[in-house]
């Protein structure tokens, strides 16, 4: 995965993610209009996104949807339940075993909070999640988090700082944290 990074917008390098997010958009429509039964169809899909073929004993239920894809690493018997969405611009890793509830958002990009920069660039850092963690329905993680082996993150969670191994974690984080 690649470390916290800073992208200026318009430049040579975000104009060649741009056109894989094009890419990956397209990809993910197709997926997500596939049968629900049709496995062959969906791994074919999910490996293009990926850029490799998919681990063994992974499970994606549709809809799903990644703007990158290829810094999306999945290890072998992944759960990803309806509706999730991963942002995968610096880089997500789900560790083997990890189950992750419906409508769960997984972060790695952002923008600066200055406004004068805002619409310069875009800002990332990586998402680690280890073993056998359970993330709940409609939780959020949001770049440079890393979660511990065995954690679980509540349903509806927004999760800003790492978590610690063999934890559980609860409820949102919004609160005034500077002004300017």
């Amino acid at each position: 995965m690649s470390a916290d990074r800073t992208m200026r917008i318009h430049s040579p390098e975000f104009k060649s993610m741009a056109e894989r997010v094009l890419q990956v958009t397209a990809l993910t429509s197709r997926l997500n209009a596939l049968p629900f039964g049709d496995e062959a169809g969906k791994a074919a899909l999910l490996g293009q996104i990926l850029g490799r073929p998919l681990p063994s004993g992974v499970t994606v239920y549709p809809p799903f949807y990644t703007d990158h894809g290829l810094n999306l690493h999945l290890a072998e018997r992944v759960f990803i339940n309806q509706g999730c969405t991963f942002l995968d611009y610096a880089g997500i890793r789900l560790g083997e075993g990890v189950m992750i509830g419906p409508k769960a958002t997984l972060i790695t990009s952002g923008h600066p909070v200055n406004p004068a920069e805002r619409r310069l660039y875009l800002t990332g850092a990586p998402i680690d999640v280890a073993e056998n963690v359970w993330i709940g329905a409609g939780a959020t993680i949001l770049p440079g988090v890393s979660i511990g082996r065995d954690a679980v993150i509540a349903a509806g969670s927004v999760v800003a700082d790492d978590v610690p191994a063999a934890s559980l974690v609860t409820g949102p984080k919004a609160g005034v944290r500077r002004r300017w």
